[in-house]
């Protein structure tokens, strides 16, 4: 019995000698270790092709829109296709400005997969710069937000299936007929 009390003792001292020799916990020791941060590579570059917005007016007290997709070119190291028309941008203005946005449009790919984009995001900031956006300006992306964390919807078993298993960030501008969107794969 005295050996087994022994053989416990050690097992339970091996993992804090495996640290260093202080008896830390394994949520310590999880702790003193800093993750790595996230690294980002460019995958592609989105130019959306856009239409006239469509003004829905007042709902539930946000102001609504919707902005036709009506094509566009994919271009990257990871991605080559068109933007298919027939697509929406889905916007709600809140009062100090800031877009929600919900975007939703179909690409095909060079090799003929059609992928779906789910693509949400915020577009903000100072009232001048945002009229000056709205009134077709083409207006350095310096100085407002323009975020969006695209989704895409692809067949598993097939060569773009790697689109449906990464997280993707992107960096936005709007200009008067298109929207310009750098997406980068968080590795």
């Amino acid at each position: 019995m005295t050996d087994d009390v022994a053989r416990r003792s050690i097992l339970m001292a091996a993992p804090a000698v495996l640290l260093g020799g202080t008896l830390a916990s394994p949520t310590q020791a999880a702790e003193a270790s800093q993750l790595p941060p996230p690294r980002l590579d460019h995958a592609m570059r989105f130019n959306v092709l856009i239409g006239p917005a469509r003004e829905l007016g007042q709902v539930d007290g946000v102001r609504k829109r919707i902005i036709p997709i009506t094509g566009g070119t994919v271009e990257g190291p990871r991605l080559k296709g068109r933007i298919l028309p027939g697509g929406a941008d889905w916007q709600s203005i809140r009062a100090d400005g800031t877009a929600d946005i919900l975007a939703r449009y179909a690409i095909e790919a060079e090799d003929g997969t059609v992928i779906s984009v789910i693509n949400p995001g915020y577009r903000h900031g100072p009232a001048p710069v945002l009229a000056r956006i709205a009134a077709g300006e083409d207006v350095d992306p310096a100085l407002y937000y323009f975020r969006t964390t695209p989704r895409f919807e692809v067949a598993q078993d097939g060569p773009h299936a790697w689109l449906g298993r990464t997280i993707f960030l992107c960096t936005a501008a709007r200009y008067r007929d298109h929207v310009r969107l750098d997406i980068f794969s968080v590795g």
